[in-house]
């Protein structure tokens, strides 16, 4: 007999009917995130469609906060879905508009849609981030299907603006990609994504020449494309895992020895790209635990650097926070000593160090300074410590 391939209507409906039962598996919310490329590869569209299937579930679904940027198909999936009225707060003497999670929580709807997951809201607001309304939604027993963009995901700061020279302000945990309980590729081909925005589905025609010469160049879009693909089948791998042996007896497995130690200063670029790329590497080996350490000597006391040098620390070891670090911090005017010692102590596997850029390799590793010195220290007494060197 012929095989009969399941089409994309199936599809959608299959994930409606696994998201509804991991609505009905627990009290507290579950969290669905939908990741794209780029704006405009219809991660809006594809939540709409979800809730759209959900209510037809009988389940007590609620549009949260949705932007439909004018896009007709977008505009109407919206329609005939219950939409909670948005909230007006009053900032400099203008009202603006924002998602009123007090109303949710009152209202409780068994699955909130929230769209724009990077957003940031409007001082006064309750939380300073949407994905903060997010996690209080989901704590109250309320489940979530929302959505971002891969370039908003906060340890991929650095590789975005490397591929396309724009720094994104608007950035997410990746605690809670990791924390969500489906993550979901929008897909869309390169080609497919420039011809949507030519025919001004994405923006405005008159913003789309300069968005075809900058963010959507080709190259741009190809490697974005990529990064997404990469970060979805790495939660997905985690899911799999989880879902063969139940959550944390599989969490626990995956853990292992690895322990890693970053290093940074008051360098305020060097120590958030050292931060990200631990951030990274733990996730990707399955450490344990990792840590950023850092060196106060007598030079860096409080008195001695300036507001914006401490701000700058400080904003620093928050990042390493929700990026999932435990900190350190200790005063020692002898740094390469007081890394060996912390290293030591906590039973460091690999150590995260930063090297400026010069001309070559051979230069960065002979040429005197902090990071050559622990080098050379470590080779002669830590050979079992790995050092891994980030370049800025």
């Amino acid at each position: 007999m012929p095989t009969t391939l399941p089409t994309d209507d199936d599809q959608r409906d299959q994930s409606a009917e696994r998201f509804l039962r991991l609505v009905q598996e627990r009290r507290r919310g579950r969290l669905k995130i939908y990741v794209g490329l780029a704006a405009g590869v219809g991660k809006t569209y594809r939540m709409l469609q979800e809730a759209r299937e959900l209510e037809q579930h009988d389940v007590n679904v609620l549009i949260g906060y949705v932007e439909t940027h004018g896009r007709v198909g977008t505009v109407a999936q919206l329609d005939g879905l219950p939409v909670m009225p948005r909230k007006s707060v009053f900032y400099k003497g203008r009202a603006l508009e924002e998602m009123d999670l007090d109303g949710l929580l009152k209202r409780r709807p068994a699955v909130v849609v929230v769209d724009e997951l990077a957003h940031t809201n409007v001082p006064g607001s309750r939380n300073e981030k949407r994905w903060q309304d997010v996690e209080e939604l989901v704590r109250a027993g309320i489940s979530v299907i929302t959505a971002c963009n891969v370039q908003h995901l906060e340890s991929l700061h650095d590789q975005v603006l490397k591929i396309t020279g724009t720094a994104v302000a608007e950035r997410v945990p990746d605690q809670v990609f990791q924390h969500a309980d489906e993550v979901v590729n929008v897909d869309l081909t390169v080609p497919e994504l420039r011809a949507r925005l030519e025919d001004g589905k994405i923006y405005d025609l008159a913003k789309v020449p300069t968005a075809l010469a900058n963010f959507f160049q080709p190259e741009n879009l190809l490697q974005l494309r990529r990064l997404a693909a990469r970060e979805v089948a790495q939660l997905l791998g985690r899911q799999v895992e989880n879902d063969a042996g139940g959550a944390p007896a599989v969490a626990a497995q995956r853990r292992n020895d690895d322990r890693l130690l970053a290093c940074i200063n008051t360098n305020d670029a060097a120590a958030k790209e050292i931060i990200r790329k631990t951030a990274r590497l733990a996730d990707r080996f399955g450490a344990a635990v990792w840590y950023v350490l850092y060196v106060q000597t007598g030079r860096e006391s409080a008195d001695r650097i300036g507001l914006a040098t401490q701000r700058h620390l400080i904003n620093n070891l928050q990042l390493a926070t929700e990026l999932g670090a435990q900190i350190l911090r200790v005063k020692d005017d002898d740094i390469v000593a007081a890394v060996q010692r912390v290293a030591q102590e906590k039973n460091a596997t690999l150590l995260v160090c930063g090297v400026t850029s010069p001309k070559s390799g051979w230069e960065r590793l002979t040429r005197r300074g902090v990071t050559a010195d622990l080098v050379q220290t470590v080779a002669r007494s830590s050979p079992e410590l790995d050092i891994f060197l980030v370049t800025y």
